[in-house]
């Protein structure tokens, strides 16, 4: 049976990597929903997402496309794996707090208890050694989420240092090796 990644893509300069994640997702047999914040939508566009996954993108918490069908809830419910790709300090902090303002949040606060979720951070350096995003980061480890570290490197910004997004080799391999271990 064909697994379902749930990808959910925020604001940061690395949501254009979001693309290649997909696609080499969907060329290893997964089947994959994308959803995304709307300060996603500024770094990559939906359609290109679409294009890559074969499945519509959902961005908008309050738009029902199909009558009987609560996107936020059901997505939740069909997700074998959930990742936030890249996870950035915004979307880890309204995560760690439980709020649902958005689809990713509201669909995030919807997951079975027994789903592996995972964050592939991607922020700068300094909101990543923030100590707030460090005790959000241990609230959501707590509650069963999964970090896949950044790298360390040159940052977008032009900083020096650890925030940029795992490269996608870890992050399908993380994603693998989660996927298998919910299955024993």
């Amino acid at each position: 049976m064909t697994k379902t990644i749930l990808l959910a893509v925020t604001g940061s300069i690395s949501a254009y990597k979001a693309a290649d994640l997909s696609n080499q997702l969907k060329k290893l047999g997964y089947n994959i929903q994308v959803i995304m914040s709307q300060a996603a939508s500024e770094f990559i566009t939906p359609l290109t997402l679409q294009v890559l996954s074969k499945n519509p993108v959902y961005l908008d918490l309050m738009t029902e496309d199909q009558p009987g069908r609560i996107n936020h809830i059901d997505l939740a419910k069909e997700a074998d794996l959930f990742i936030v790709a890249p996870a950035s300090a915004n979307t880890i902090a309204k995560l760690a707090h439980g709020m649902a303002d958005n689809l990713v949040t509201a669909t995030a606060l919807a997951l079975p208890s027994d789903t592996p979720k995972l964050l592939a951070l991607a922020m700068n350096t300094k909101m990543y050694d923030n100590p707030l995003t460090q005790r959000n980061l241990m609230t959501l480890k707590e509650v069963g989420y999964k970090e896949i570290e950044p790298r360390s490197g040159k940052l977008a910004c032009g900083d020096v240092g650890r925030g940029a997004l795992a490269d996608l080799p870890t992050i399908i391999k993380t994603i693998e090796e989660t996927l298998n271990e919910s299955q024993k």
